[in-house]
């Protein structure tokens, strides 16, 4: 049973990776349809931001009431509802509307479902969860490509992606059974939420924070930016950048298969210690004025160094501040990391249009240098 619970949770990280690529694969067809500019993706991913934030905070309050299988099958429906909401939207307002319960599905599940995997499992499995994350994100704009080439349009690509949301619900609820007989309600149930100020006040949190905020703004905005780096730094065409930029998440999802073998012989610190120094080794790499195929290669770095870090320090969170308060911490990381995301990215777009594109190495090593010092605080403590 356990191990079918197990394939369960796989399935549940494909499906929390399926939709996240999609908005940014339809939107060149979506915008046009709405007659928008087509900067306006930016406020549909805010306000799905916005909703993730607010109930990765929650998430503590939620799962202890609920149960992480409760939670994990209505968040898992709330998503599936707003993808097909999204698929009948035919105002630009609609989905505005729709990225509410979006948002505050997806926050949800992420936390639970992390919280438990690291209360029940090996760090290896959290890694390779992780790298099926991945997976599910690699689908999703396959699957979106499929459809507007075969002429169901960017709605039919969100509606086939709610179908399988809904199946997965469908086995989420069957499956509440299995949740229950790991004894995890009981252990969910036997004391009080903490308030968002007792969370921030545990001994070492604020580190946690900052850490998470880091390695998120600096996943992002390599993501983001990279394909206009190889652009206008080495000269490299459009359509040769944005195919060269995929191999960063490549590198994360190849890294994070990698990792899961790794954890048989270091443990989440180190791991997250040798994360750090492919991602320095990456960006150093980047700043030598040397060729573009070295850029490349930097980018490609990035991605594998970061693909140990993000669930090492998850998996970690139980060790570093207890059983009792793992749900509650892991909602505050999942916070402080999507709010890396949406912040500064769009910053440093900024810096870039009013200075160079080619201070993206030096913005990523600060952010890198932070992450590094609050990560030793957090071991130190």
């Amino acid at each position: 049973m356990i191990h079918i619970l197990l394939v369960i949770i796989y399935l549940a990280f494909i499906s929390l990776g399926l939709p996240d690529s999609l908005l940014g694969s339809a939107w060149p067809v979506m915008h046009m349809e709405f007659s928008v500019p087509i900067s306006y993706a930016g406020a549909v991913s805010m306000m799905i931001a916005a909703g993730t934030i607010i109930s990765s905070l929650l998430s503590d309050r939620l799962t202890r009431k609920l149960g992480t299988g409760r939670v994990t099958a209505i968040s898992v429906g709330m998503t599936a509802a707003a993808l097909f909401g999204f698929s009948i939207s035919g105002t630009y307002w609609m989905m505005l509307l729709w990225a509410i319960p979006y948002g505050l599905g997806a926050g949800s599940v992420d936390a639970a479902l992390n919280n438990y995997v690291a209360l029940h499992y090996t760090s290896r499995h959290m890694s390779w969860l992780h790298c099926f994350w991945g997976v599910g994100a690699s689908v999703g704009p396959v699957i979106m490509g499929a459809a507007i080439t075969g002429g169901r349009g960017w709605n039919g690509g969100y509606r086939i992606i709610s179908i399988l949301q809904i199946i997965l619900t469908a086995i989420l609820v069957f499956s509440l059974p299995l949740w229950k007989g790991r004894g995890e309600e009981k252990k969910e149930n036997t004391a009080a939420p903490l308030s968002l100020r007792q969370i921030i006040g545990i001994p070492g949190a604020k580190f946690v924070m900052v850490c998470f905020f880091c390695y998120c703004a600096l996943e992002q905005t390599t993501g983001l930016w990279a394909s206009t780096f190889l652009m206008l730094r080495w000269n490299v065409s459009a359509e040769q950048a944005a195919t060269l930029a995929g191999l960063f998440f490549i590198g994360i999802t190849t890294g994070r298969a990698i990792s899961g073998f790794a954890t048989f012989k270091f443990n989440d610190s180190q791991m997250v210690r040798i994360g750090q120094g492919i991602m320095l080794a990456g960006i150093i790499i980047m700043l030598l004025p040397i060729s573009k195929t070295l850029a490349m290669i930097g980018i490609v770095a990035i991605g594998v160094g970061c693909a140990p870090v993000y669930p090492s320090l998850i998996h970690s969170t139980p060790d570093h501040f207890g059983a009792d308060k793992s749900q509650a911490i892991i909602g505050l990381q999942m916070a402080s990391a999507y709010l890396g995301t949406c912040l500064m990215p769009p910053l440093f777009g900024v810096l870039a249009n009013a200075l160079s594109i080619g201070l993206m190495p030096f913005y990523l090593l600060a952010l890198l240098a932070l992450m590094i010092v609050t990560h030793e605080q957090l071991c130190r403590r």
